[in-house]
């Protein structure tokens, strides 16, 4: 057993999680770069907590320019078990109305302008993401929302754009009618990947605020009517999380679904003939299997 220590890492319109106790901002430095903030610590109802902004406070960082390996590699140097991610994203299906959430089980990555490893050139790993998420913590965040009032969906595909423009019209369809995506975001990948390589168990939560430019009386995204659906998003997804210390419990046993043992046999370079920089930057998201402790 070992103690769950919760991080939550909050998209747009989440910049700060209430009702910490000791909450106390802090700096974490990371071989990968800097995060994208300093990130928020304390108890929720006794459990060790961890809130980091993606896009920063203020919102300083694009989709493209979050620094995505910083910040999972930050959050496991803290002692975080367990990942949720809350962001807001358009929805391809009517039932999925703004307002609602969706427990995202599965993504498609189209994004093209961010790195997505922490592996490569000396030391060469490859994880399994036939499941991306954490079954055990989506069943914790749905019940959360529910407990919460909130109208949640559980199951979806997320498409991730790069972005930071909107979708055209005929991209938002072809996504909805050919592909059969859920809903659409720009910031889920490859955090959802980083995620399973630092063998942290990851929930997505997505908080919808439009249509997207497919809805025929909708027509194309208004940020005006998005920010006005944030602003009652964050306050759902702070009472989603307020709810989880209590589902989560304080002692965490072994993922049932492997999760924190994601890189059990990834690793393929040998030992001989891995790059002694690579590897020392790898000790904490890798330092189970690479020998760091």
């Amino acid at each position: 057993m070992s103690q769950t220590m919760i991080g939550v890492i909050g998209g747009s319109g989440v910049y700060q999680i209430d009702g910490l106790s000791g909450a106390e901002w802090i700096s974490v430095d990371s071989p990968w770069g800097a995060p994208s903030d300093q990130i928020l610590t304390g108890k929720l109802e006794g459990m060790p907590m961890a809130f980091l902004p993606r896009h920063g406070r203020g919102h300083v960082h694009s989709p493209t320019t979050v620094p995505y390996r910083a910040n999972i590699d930050a959050l496991k140097r803290l002692g975080v078990t367990d990942v949720i991610s809350v962001s807001a994203c358009g929805s391809f299906r009517e039932e999925m109305a703004p307002g609602d959430f969706v427990v995202v089980d599965q993504f498609i990555d189209r994004t093209f302008a961010r790195e997505k490893s922490f592996f490569g050139t000396g030391c060469v790993g490859h994880v399994s993401l036939a499941h991306p998420t954490c079954p055990r913590l989506g069943d914790a965040c749905e019940t959360a929302a529910r407990s919460a009032g909130v109208t949640v969906h559980r199951g979806g595909t997320y498409l991730a754009m790069e972005g930071p423009q909107f979708s055209t019209l005929a991209e938002s369809k072809m996504y909805r009618e050919v592909w059969g995506c859920d809903v659409i975001g720009m910031t889920n990948m490859p955090e959802a990947k980083l995620a399973r390589e630092a063998e942290l168990c990851y929930a997505s939560v997505a908080m919808i605020t439009d249509y997207d430019s497919w809805h025929p009386q909708h027509g194309e995204v208004d940020i005006t009517a998005i920010i006005e659906t944030l602003t009652g998003n964050a306050d759902k997804a702070r009472a989603l999380v307020s709810r989880l210390p209590a589902l989560l419990g304080p002692d965490r046993a072994p993922c049932p679904h492997g999760c924190d043992r994601a890189l059990d046999f990834a690793i393929l370079t040998a030992p001989d003939a891995r790059d002694a920089g690579l590897v020392a930057k790898l000790d904490a998201v890798a330092g189970r299997v690479l020998g760091h402790g």
